[in-house]
């Protein structure tokens, strides 16, 4: 064990380098990895001629070897950060990879974490700072329950990437099927103890309207709510889809003052995600489509028509119909797209619709598009 003797010993009989050497050596051995930090950089601060105090401070390191000295900043804190994790200090750990831009050793291990709950402070960097977000959902849904994670989840989704963010939504699609179509099959089994078990919820609930009469429900209708306008984020590669389309089914059959409005063209909140959804999975596509066109109503400056158009463009483009979303969006999204997060010019560029483009760069007298779609045309 280190101890102040030792150090002035080494001091007087070799000088102040292996004094560090020695303080690096046994702040190793003993696990003080905060102080190990300090002292790698205070042997690099020597070797500059810079003072030891504050050895972590970059305020007094001259310009010219700065380069050099932030090198082995980076080095020392990939070191300790390592260090960190292997004793399952994650959030020790992250202060330093945060510190260099390199979440991604956090990322594995928080990943690497058995599912269940976590402590608040791993959760935090997991979902809240985003190094682990699917991950971190699943571990706050373990630790805090159903409501709260929807909470958090809807607070943060907007932030997330998204294949992250579709990831998250389908982790609260299975959780909240599979506590739905279980409260719905006890109720069944109750009623007819002859049922078989393990049946889908649109199986449990076909046929089954007893199920609903007394304005009677099975989960709460505001988790049901808010998972489905979540399920908008998957596509059809996700089996959750299907399960969400189920939940949507199951939602049209409460009574009314359960089926809360949502925003244009989910006004009627669960027939409006049927739709989508069976469009989605190449259900009834043509009439789920034909269902939000007539959405989209004659004045086009109105916010409701703009976000029906929204949704009908985000719709078709993922069904891989982009000219229609294209003329669609130009119409109705000229001056709004952007409030959306859609590029009508790149959108345009990337499917050789240069004629919209030029219309489009016209009407808003953006000339640097207009050029970009003469040009464009041109080339192709």
């Amino acid at each position: 064990m280190l101890d102040f003797e030792e150090l002035d010993r080494i001091h007087q009989a070799k000088g102040p380098g292996p004094v560090i050497d020695r303080l690096i050596e046994g702040l190793r051995g003993e696990k003080r990895y905060h102080a190990l930090f300090d002292a790698l950089l205070m042997k690099k601060r020597l070797e500059l001629g810079l003072a030891l105090v504050r050895p972590t401070a970059l305020k007094d390191v001259p310009d010219r070897q700065r380069e050099e000295f932030e090198k082995v900043y980076i080095d020392s804190a990939r070191e300790v950060g390592e260090l960190l994790l292997k004793e399952n200090s994650i959030p020790q750990a992250w202060h330093y990879f945060r510190a260099i831009n390199e979440p991604a050793k956090v990322t594995a291990a928080i990943e690497a974490l058995p599912e269940g709950s976590a402590p608040d402070d791993v959760v935090e960097i997991a979902l809240f700072q985003g190094v682990a977000p699917v991950k971190g959902l699943s571990l706050y849904l373990g630790s805090h329950g159903t409501c709260s994670t929807i909470t958090a989840f809807d607070q943060i989704s907007m932030q997330l990437p998204p294949e992250a963010r579709k990831s998250c939504a389908q982790v609260l699609v299975r959780k909240l099927y599979n506590d739905l179509r279980e409260n719905v099959e006890h109720d069944v089994a109750r009623r007819q103890p002859m049922n078989a078990s393990g049946q889908s919820l649109r199986e449990l609930i076909g046929g089954r309207e007893w199920l609903f009469v007394d304005d009677s429900y099975h989960i709460d209708v505001s988790h049901l709510n808010a998972v489905v306008r979540f399920a908008r984020w998957l596509d059809a590669s996700c089996p959750e889809l299907d399960l969400a389309l189920q939940l949507a089914q199951y939602g049209s059959k409460l009574a009314p003052q359960y089926q809360y409005a949502g925003n244009p063209p989910f006004e009627e909140f669960y027939p409006a995600h049927i739709r989508f959804f069976e469009a989605l999975l190449d259900r009834e596509r043509d009439r789920a489509i034909a269902y939000f066109r007539a959405k989209l109503g004659d004045d086009l400056a109105s916010t409701d028509a703009q976000l029906a158009a929204f949704a009908l463009v985000d719709l078709l483009l993922r069904l891989a119909r982009r000219d229609e979303a294209l003329e669609l969006a130009c119409k109705y999204l000229a001056d709004s797209a952007d409030e959306f997060g859609l590029s009508l010019p790149e959108l345009c560029a990337e499917s050789k619709r240069f004629d919209l483009l030029k219309s489009l760069a016209q009407s808003r007298g953006d000339v640097v598009n207009y050029a970009a779609a003469l040009i464009g045309n041109g080339k192709s």
